[in-house]
């Protein structure tokens, strides 16, 4: 379909709460977009509100991508109505980067594992446990549904900065 221009962090409608999906007849073409988008941006993920839909939408998924390059594979995954609960209190300090916030990582903590729950675009039910990189992806990209970008999560700005000032040695392309 179409790569759509990212929302960048100040953008009001990033800090939106989306609304839940309830017609799923018009939503082929916003998944259309966003995964043009994901894609050409080479991200690992992408929520509805980053494109300026403020729907209830995320999508995911990692095969080989250079900005994750230690990263275990996440299987393409479109979720819509997404319910994200912690299957217990361990949390991890990881290194996170945004689309909405370009050039930037900071090190956030995150659930280290999670239960997901939604449906698919053809309202198929998704229920998955998942641990490591796939559930702070998913967290990440649920975030953006309640107006959250990782930075809000960030209790340390020591650790936030421009990627190539963190890690200059990094072969990793930027957003």
């Amino acid at each position: 379909m179409a790569i759509k221009p990212v929302l960048r962090m100040g953008d009001a409608r990033l800090l939106e709460v989306a609304k839940p999906v309830t017609d799923f007849s018009a939503l082929q073409d916003v998944l259309n977009d966003m995964q043009d988008t994901m894609h050409a941006l080479n991200g690992a993920g992408l929520a509805a509100p980053q494109i300026g839909v403020g729907l209830r939408v995320v999508i995911f998924g990692v095969e080989e991508n250079s900005r994750y390059p230690d990263a275990e594979s996440v299987p393409y995954t479109v979720l819509i109505n997404p319910v994200v609960t912690p299957i217990d209190d361990l949390m991890e300090d990881d290194w996170e980067g945004c689309l909405s916030v370009p050039g930037l990582r900071g090190r956030v903590a995150r659930y280290h594992a999670i239960r997901y729950q939604g449906v698919d675009a053809k309202g198929a039910p998704i229920d998955r446990s998942v641990s490591g990189f796939h559930a702070r992806v998913v967290q990440h990209e649920c975030d953006h549904l309640d107006g959250v970008l990782y930075p809000m999560r960030m209790t340390d700005l020591r650790h936030f900065g421009y990627k190539d000032v963190l890690f200059p040695d990094s072969l990793q392309q930027d957003e």
